[in-house]
This record gives structure tokens, sequence and C-alpha cells, in this order.
């Protein structure tokens, strides 16, 4: 009995199993090991196959009493049912698992249109790579909480991992820059124990906008006093930041660069800053341009004053003379013009601060002065016009007459009117050699005349403008024999209107061997001939 009862321990019975049994879910990529063991046989036959007697896409080790089916890596071709058969003195005994797979490796992919810009179609494609199987797969796209587009795959039979995608487009808006796109992937398998079962991923809207609401802030003011801090900040909605381009209009169409920098500053702004300054900005994805436009006033106190004269501040009786007053400043300037002799002040009417005179006279010369003032301050400048008169208004006075007695001393005096002042020579005409006497002080005296004195004598009053001559007829008759009281003949031309005879005349005394300094005897001038 003892030994039968030992016999009966010692002989197991033939028996099998596979691991993992019944039903495995696997993950494609991963490594899948089954195994089938055996007890109560020492040298049993093992073997392999599916079901439907598909390759088995594995490889069988065998080892005595359990043989091993590595899938490494595992494929969706391994999608099926094994059979482990087991062959044991005859004996056969088989098992069979169902491999069940899935394919979930990664998060979705949000791809967008290449540029997004506002008020254009936007795309927005969801991808999820690498999915087994597909026909359980649902994918949804969300702007923020709000559901954009949903798809299931069902019916998508496929045996291998697939890539799969869902697009969505959209009129994009401003109000959409920076909200967040979300794609979700669900895989959801029933009895399948699995993690994750949902994926997802989530991508702000970059929407490139503008630029638009473009202007321009001044601090402190559009208007503000000379020396004071200027600064002009462009403002713009763009997405990207725009470029800004500052420029300023000048005269005649021109225009001034600035920094490319969206403010623009003064530190001690100028009269000359004043004008139309223009914001330019320029966003580098849209191509869109716009513009901003400001006037910029700097006051200041009358500023590049000039008083001009043409064509001269000196100029001939009876010329035309422009006085042309101007100046710059803010507020605007006011202009007054004076003519100014002595006490006398005579405010003139100007156009434009010019003031013409068509035929100068010589009562127009003197002081003109411009006045320039505006709240800020007053400025001012003068000139004197010079009104230049050939000699006029000549009066020649002969004593004691232009009939004499040899012996006698004869004096020419002669006054005139002219500007600058003028200078007097004296010519006896007819003579084989002249003889020319300048005057002193406008005065001519011949000495001790003879009868040879008698004759023509010229006077030739002259200045840089003009020149008049006088004709005087000196006869010497007879000999001094008491004194005579002659009254002196005047002869008078016409005049225009007095200004001053020179106060001291240049003596000069011309002759070809003598020269007297003071007064002048045309007696002996001529004895130094002989």
């Amino acid at each position: 009995m003892e030994a039968q009862k030992f016999s009966n321990a010692y002989f197991k019975a033939f028996e099998m199993e596979i691991t993992p049994a019944d039903r495995v879910v696997e993950r494609i990529g991963a490594t899948l090991i089954l195994t089938c063991n055996t007890t109560g046989c020492a040298l049993p036959k093992f073997s392999w196959r599916t079901q439907m007697d598909y390759p088995l896409g594995g490889k069988v080790y065998n080892n005595k009493t359990h043989s091993t089916l590595t899938m490494n890596p595992v494929s969706a071709e391994n999608y099926n049912d094994y059979l482990c058969t087991v062959i044991c003195n005859k004996e056969k005994k088989e098992k069979s698992v169902k491999v069940e797979l899935y394919s979930f490796p990664s998060d979705p992919i949000i791809e967008t249109s290449a540029s997004l810009v506002v008020g254009e179609t936007a795309t927005v494609i969801c991808k999820i790579h690498d999915v087994f199987p597909s026909d359980h797969l649902e994918l949804l796209l969300k702007k923020d909480e709000q559901i954009l587009h949903r798809k299931t795959f069902e019916g998508d039979v496929s045996t291998k991992t697939e890539t799969k995608t869902v697009a969505y487009s959209f009129n994009l808006t401003t109000e959409d820059n920076g909200k967040e796109i979300v794609c979700v992937a669900r895989l959801q398998i029933a009895g399948m124990d699995f993690e994750p079962k949902e994926r997802l991923t989530s991508l702000k809207l970059n929407a490139n906008f503008g630029p638009q609401n473009t202007s321009i802030n001044a601090s402190p003011g559009n208007s503000l006093m000379e020396g004071h801090f200027l600064k002009l900040t462009c403002m713009t909605d763009s997405n990207p930041p725009a470029q800004v381009f500052w420029r300023k209009h000048l005269a005649k169409e021109t225009i001034q660069h600035f920094i490319e920098n969206s403010v623009l500053s003064i530190p001690h702004a100028h009269f000359t800053d004043s004008g139309q300054y223009i914001c330019e900005v320029v966003n580098p994805v849209t191509n869109k341009t716009e513009k901003a436009t400001t006037n910029i006033v700097i006051q200041a106190p009358p500023k590049n004053a000039s008083l001009m004269v043409f064509p001269s501040s000196s100029v001939k009786e009876g010329e035309s003379v422009t006085i042309s007053c101007s100046a710059t400043g803010v507020p605007a300037v006011q202009i007054i013009l004076e003519k100014k002799i002595g006490d006398v002040v005579t405010t003139l009417k100007t156009e434009d601060g010019k003031y013409t005179i068509d035929k100068v006279q010589p009562e127009d010369a003197g002081k003109y002065e411009c006045t320039f003032t505006n709240k800020f301050g007053n400025h001012s400048l003068d000139v004197e016009l010079d009104v230049k008169v050939p000699p006029q208004n000549i009066t020649v006075l002969v004593y004691p007459s232009e009939n004499v007695k040899e012996g006698e001393n004869v004096t020419i005096m002669c006054s005139t009117y002219s500007n600058p002042p003028s200078q007097m020579i004296l010519k006896k005409v007819n003579q084989d050699e002249e003889i020319i006497l300048p005057a002193v002080n406008g005065t001519f005296t011949l000495y001790n005349v003879t009868k040879n004195d008698t004759g023509r004598y010229l006077l030739d009053v002259f200045n840089e403008v003009g020149n008049n001559i006088k004709v005087i007829e000196i006869a010497v008759v007879g000999k001094l024999e008491k004194p005579d009281q002659i009254m002196p003949l005047m002869i008078a031309l016409s005049c225009v209107t007095a200004i001053a005879i020179p106060v001291v005349a240049i003596l000069i005394y011309v002759s070809r061997k003598a020269k007297i300094n003071g007064s002048y005897s045309l007696v002996k001038a001529l004895r130094l001939k002989v």
C-alpha cells in the first residue's frame, strides 16, 4: 500500500497552461511574451499557431517543460487568437489566448495656417499619429470652451496604425488673438483597460492684425513754450508690434526723417520744431500701413527778425526803394514800421511788412524803425535811409562885382544844396595853360587883379551823383582910384530843397608850377607862367 501511494504522488497527470491566460491587452510597440507551461510530461512537444493560421509575428523558444512566443515589438498584425498545442506521449492538449492591441502613443499636434491674419480665413488642423484601432477614435477641436468641430472614425477599419486628422476653418477676428485652441483625442475601447484614454494639446492663437487705431499723444500738449520738453508718442494696435517711422513736413513739401521708435523726444523744443509730425506704422507680417498726424506749435517771442532795404539803404533821388520788415513767432507777430526824424514819429502803412517809395525824394531820408511784437516779447530794428542828390540850388556871389578895376581883389562865393556835400573848382577859359583853383569853404579870391584877369570863368560844382557848371564873366577896367561901394551880384539858379554845404572843402590847387595854401590869387598864378 505504501509503495502505491508513493507512486501516485510522484507521477502527476499531464497538464498545461498559458500565461497570460485567456485575454491580454498590450500596446503596439511594446514587448509581449506568451508562455505555455506543462506539468506531468518529461518530454512535451510544443507548437504555436494563430486561429486563422496567420503568421505568428513573433519568435518561439522551447525549453523542456515550457515554450514562449515573444513579440518584440508588438505590431498590429499581432491582434489575434494564439493557440498553444502540447503533445505528451501521444496525448494532445491545447489552450488559446486572445491578444488585443491598441496604440495611443502621443499627444495630438495642432497646426495652423502659416500666417493668421485678422479678416482672413484661418484653418486649424489637429493630427494624432500611430492610432490603433482608429475606428474607436474621437477628435474634438475647441476654442476656449466652445466646440468648433467633432469627428469620429467609426467603420474606418484598419489593420495597422494610422495618423488621423481633423481640420476646421473660420474667419479670424481681433478677439480671437490670445484665445486657446484645444485638440482632444479620445480612444475608447470597451473592456480594454489602458491609460491614458484621452490626450490633448492646446495652442494660443497668434492673430496678426493692424496696425489700427493709430494716434499721436503729445506731452505736455500740442502747443508749448520754447525751451520746454516735448514728447510725442505714437500709439497703435498691432500684432506683431508695428515698426514706427517719424517724419516732419518742411517747406516746399520736403520731408525730414527721424528715428524709428514709438517715442520721439525733443528735450528743448525750439521755435523751428513747430510743424506737422507724421507717425507711420507698418506691420511686417500683414504689410499694412497706417498714419497719424499732429500739428505742434512752439510759442516764442518774435524770431528771425529782419529789416531790409532794396536795392540799398543809400539811393539816388528819384529811384524806387522798398523797406521790408519780417519776423516769425507764435502767436503771430505784429509789425509796425515808423519813420523817425528827431522827435517827429510817423507810422507808415505797410503791406505784408513792406513799404515802397516809388520815387524817393530828399525828404524821405531818415531813420526807419521796425518793431516786432507778440504777447511773449518785442524786438526792434532800424536803418538810416540816405538819399543822394546832385548839386542843386546853386547861388554864386561876386564881390565887389563882375566889373572891377586893376588892383582890386575879387571874391567869388558859392553855396549849393547836395548830398553828399559838393566839391568846387574854378577854371579860367581860353588859357594856354589851364589854371584850376579849389574853393575854401565855397570861396575863391583873386588878388590884385589886372586886365589879364579879364575873361570867362567856369565854376564846376560836383559830387558823386552829378555836377553843375556856372559861368562867370570878370571884366577888369581902369585903375583903382578910390574904393567903390558895389553891391554884389547874385546869380541864382533853380532849387529843389536845401541840404547842407560842406564844412571843410578839400584844398587842392593844381597848376603847373604853383601851389598856394589858403586863399588864391589868379594874378600871381599867371605870373608864375612867365
